[in-house]
């Protein structure tokens, strides 16, 4: 991605305030995977513990259910799912400590309000692309939920992951008209 910044994760506060919108970046480093299944599951434990488990806080959520390996890479393919689905659990994530999350499409006014209170992002990728981004990954590791197969939780390594700053800390958005 030509003109993109190039920013290693995890995401700190100072980085993030940095993104405006529309930016274009490549993100390189550790991030987690987690979808629809693994997010009530953390929720649950986040009410129970009174804290973010698994050493989430100040890390970036992956929205997405990789495939198997394939083609001597951990994974065949890992797209974007739609992020809207998980917006029921954003918001307290964010407030836990969670600095960014990635997925595709709109998020709730609720969300947006949430990154900027919390001075978080929501980034976003191109759905179709799950076969090219797979190539972004270099390794994965299972940290909880095993039985959720593809919606375990992963801490996955990614190198140049292409992105999209979809809402920005001060709650500026690229899907309004």
């Amino acid at each position: 991605m030509r003109n993109a910044a190039s920013l290693s994760l995890p995401l700190d506060r100072e980085a993030l305030c940095r993104l405006r919108a529309g930016d274009r970046c490549l993100l390189t480093g550790p991030m987690y995977t987690l979808r629809d299944a693994g997010h009530l599951r953390l929720l649950e434990e986040l009410s129970a513990e009174g804290a973010l488990p698994y050493g989430l806080a100040g890390q970036t959520v992956f929205y997405a259910g990789p495939t198997p390996p394939a083609a001597g890479r951990p994974f065949g393919a890992v797209g974007p799912t739609t992020a809207s689905r998980m917006d029921f659990a954003a918001p307290a994530l964010y407030r836990a400590g969670v600095v960014a999350t990635l997925g595709k499409g709109k998020r709730s006014e609720e969300v947006r309000r949430a990154c900027a209170e919390t001075g978080s992002v929501y980034l976003t990728a191109v759905g179709g692309a799950a076969a090219y981004l797979a190539k972004c990954v270099t390794s994965s590791r299972i940290i909880a939920y095993a039985d959720l197969g593809t919606e375990a939780l992963r801490r996955i390594e990614v190198v140049d992951l292409p992105v999209f700053v979809g809402i920005d800390v001060a709650g500026n958005t690229i899907f309004e008209a």
